[in-house]
C-alpha cells in the first residue's frame, strides 16, 4: 500500500509510506523558502517526481478554512480523538480510485510519534501532544487505538510564548498576534534566569496567563499593562528570572496530573511543538513516571503531514509502526559549480576537513539528504571548532539572529559522557545536557548546559569520520553545529544558494556532498 500524504495551513509538509516504510519526508519551507510555509506547487511537483505510481491513498490532514483553530474546519479539522476523528471515502487521485482518508491534526501528532517510536508489538503507552492549542494526555492501547484521558492546558504553546511578547516592546498590539519564532527564544533566556522564590508580582502575570482561555485571539497585550513585565525587555532580568518560573509553572501543571494519575508506568510518548522544549524533555526523562519517554525528531507540526500517514496506515492495516529514517528529506542539488576562478575543490577526507576547522574556519555542510523537523542534524549544518566565545559570536553574526542564543554540538555518541552529564544520548538534540569540560566555551550556555546532538556510524557515518579526525587532531569528539539556513528560512538545499550565503555572511568553506571547498588564496 502506498500512502501520500499532506499537511496543509503552516510547516505544510508532503510525505509518502509504502508497506510500512517512510519513502520522504518533504517540507514546504526546505530549500531555503520561508519558515512555516505553506505547501506550494513546487513542493507538490518535487514530491510527484519522487514516485514511480500513483498511491493507493491519498491522507489529507484535518485543518481549518484560515489562519486560527477557530475557524470552520477542513476535512476532519483541527480538534478530537474518538468518534467523528476520521473519515474515509473513495474518489479519484489523476483518474485512479483511491482512498482518500483525513484525520484531525490532534490525532497526526499522537501518531507521529506512535509509528516513529520504537517498534514494541503489543505496548500500550501514554500520550502527551501539548502544542499552540493543545494541552491534552491519551491512552494508546495495545492495538493503536487512542483514548483521550485529559486536558490538562489550553493554549500551552501559546502561553509559554506570550510571556516572551508581553516583555518585547517591539510586539504588536492587537489581538490575533503571533511570532513562531518566539518560544525558541525564550528557551535561550531562560538560561539567564537567577535563582530565587517566585514573587508576587511574578505570580499574578503566570497564573493570569495560564488561566486565561483563547489567549491568541482573546488576548492583546496592552490588557496585560499592569503587569511588571509589560515592555520590559527580554533583556532584563526581571523578565528572564519571570521567564523561568513561568516555563517551570506550565510544566508542573501537566506533571501534576500526570503523577496523580498516570500509574501504569507505561512509555510516554510526546508530540507537538513544545516537545521540542529541550528542558521539559529532561525533566520528563527524569521524573521517574514512565519506563521511558520518546519525543520523534519532528514533534511540532513539521511532522503533522506524517502522523496523518501514519493514522491511515494504521487504519487500513492495523499496524502504526514505520521504519524511517531522520533524513528523508531531498538531496542536495548540485545545480552549479563553484568558480574554479575563486574556489579549489577537490574529493572530501575528513582529516583535511577537520584541520581546517580546528585551524578556526567555519564551513556549510551539505550532504545527502536534508533531515526531518526543524534542527540540523548533521546533514545540513554550519560546523566548527566548539572552543572558543569568539566562535559563538561569529555564529551568531552569520545566523544573523541574537547574541543570547546559545550554539548546539554534535558529538561522537560513545564519547558523549566525557563532555556531557545528563539525557548525553540524544540523536535528534530533544535534550538538554551538563557541560562537563571548560574547554568547550563555544557550545556551554550561560547555565552551563547545551543542546546535544549525538551520533553513531550506523545513523551518520560522514559526520562520525569527521568527528573521529577531530578528535585525533584534538583530542575532542565534539563540534559546533547550527542549522545551514538563512534567517527566517529552511535549510539551503543547492550549491547556488549555498555559495551566495556563504560569500554574503562569511563562510570560510563548504562540504558539497562528497567535495571539499575552499577559497583560492588572494
Amino acid at each position: 500500500m502506498l500512502i501520500l500524504s499532506m499537511k496543509e495551513g503552516h510547516d505544510g509538509g508532503i510525505v509518502a509510506i509504502e508497506d510500512g516504510k517512510l519513502l520522504f519526508a518533504l517540507e514546504s519551507e526546505k530549500d531555503n523558502y520561508p519558515r512555516y510555509d505553506r505547501i506550494t506547487g513546487e513542493l507538490m511537483a518535487r514530491a510527484a517526481g519522487m514516485l514511480d505510481k500513483q498511491p493507493d491513498v491519498v491522507a489529507l490532514g484535518g485543518w481549518v478554512k484560515g489562519e486560527f483553530s477557530v475557524e470552520p474546519p477542513s476535512r476532519t479539522g483541527y480538534f478530537g480523538v474518538g468518534e467523528g476523528a476520521i473519515s474515509d471515502e473513495a474518489g479519484k487521485f489523476f483518474g485512479k480510485d483511491v482512498r482518500y482518508f483525513s484525520s484531525t491534526h490532534e490525532r497526526s501528532h499522537i501518531y507521529t510519534s506512535l509509528g516513529m517510536a520504537p517498534a514494541a508489538p503489543g505496548q500500550a503507552y501514554y500520550s502527551l501532544v501539548w502544542e499552540g492549542n493543545i494541552g491534552d494526555f491519551y491512552r494508546i492501547d495495545e492495538r493503536g487505538e487512542a483514548t483521550h484521558l485529559q486536558h490538562v492546558l489550553t493554549d500551552p504553546g501559546a502561553k509559554y510564548a506570550y510571556l516572551f511578547a508581553l516583555a518585547d516592546p517591539v510586539f504588536p498590539l492587537g489581538k490575533g498576534k503571533f511570532r513562531f519564532n518566539d518560544a525558541g527564544k525564550q528557551m535561550a533566556l531562560t538560561g539567564f534566569a537567577e535563582p530565587g522564590p517566585l514573587t508576587p508580582e511574578e505570580q499574578k502575570t503566570i497564573d493570569f496567563i495560564l488561566d486565561r482561555d483563547g489567549i491568541i485571539l482573546g488576548l492583546s497585550k496592552e490588557e496585560m499593562s499592569w503587569s511588571h513585565l509589560y515592555n520590559a525587555g527580554v533583556w532584563s532580568q526581571e523578565y528572564r528570572n519571570a521567564a523561568a518560573k513561568h516555563s517551570q509553572a506550565i510544566f508542573d501543571r501537566f506533571y501534576d496530573y500526570a503523577e496523580k494519575n498516570l500509574t501504569e508506568g507505561l512509555p510516554l510518548l510526546i508530540s507537538g511543538g513544545c516537545g521540542l522544549n529541550c528542558d521539559w524533555n529532561r525533566l520528563w526523562r527524569e521524573s521517574g513516571l514512565f519506563s521511558s519517554v520518546f519525543v520523534p525528531p519532528c514533534p511540532n507540526d513539521s511532522g503533522s503531514a506524517l502522523g496523518t500517514a501514519i493514522d491511515a496506515q494504521w487504519f487500513y492495516t492495523g499496524q502504526a509502526t514505520i521504519e524511517w529514517d531522520v533524513y528523508a528529506g531531498e538531496n542536495f542539488v548540485e545545480d552549479v559549480v563553484p568558480d574554479p576562478a575563486k574556489y579549489e575543490t577537490r574529493p572530501l577526507v575528513a582529516s583535511e576537513v577537520a584541520k581546517y576547522l580546528k585551524d578556526g574556519n567555519i564551513i556549510g555542510w551539505a550532504r545527502g539528504r536534508y533531515e526531518m523537523g526543524p534542527r540540523a542534524l548533521g546533514n545540513r549544518s554550519i560546523l566548527a571548532a566548539p572552543f572558543t566565545v569568539d566562535t559563538t559570536v561569529r555564529l551568531n553574526k552569520i545566523k544573523r539572529r541574537e547574541d543570547y542564543r546559545p550554539i548546539a554540538p554534535i558529538a561522537l555518541e560513545s564519547d558523549a559522557p566525557q563532555w556531557f552529564v545528563g539525557s548525553v544520548e540524544d540523536p535528534y538534540m530533544l535534550y538538554f545536557n551538563h557541560v562537563t569540560s571548560d574547554e568547550l566555551k563555544a557550545i556551554t550556555h550561560v547555565d552551563g548546559t547545551a543542546r546535544t546532538q549525538t551520533v553513531t556510524r550506523e545513523r551518520n557515518a560522514g559526520i562520525t569520520d569527521l568527528l573521529e579526525a577531530f578528535r585525533e587532531q584534538t583530542g575532542f569528539s565534539v563540534l559546533c553545529n547550527t542549522s545551514l539556513n538563512n534567517n527566517g528560512r529552511g535549510f539551503l538545499n543547492r550549491t547556488s544558494d549555498l555559495i551566495e550565503y556563504g560569500e554574503t555572511y562569511g563562510l570560510d568553506g563548504y562540504v558539497i556532498n562528497d567535495t571539499f571547498v575552499t577559497p583560492r588564496a588572494s
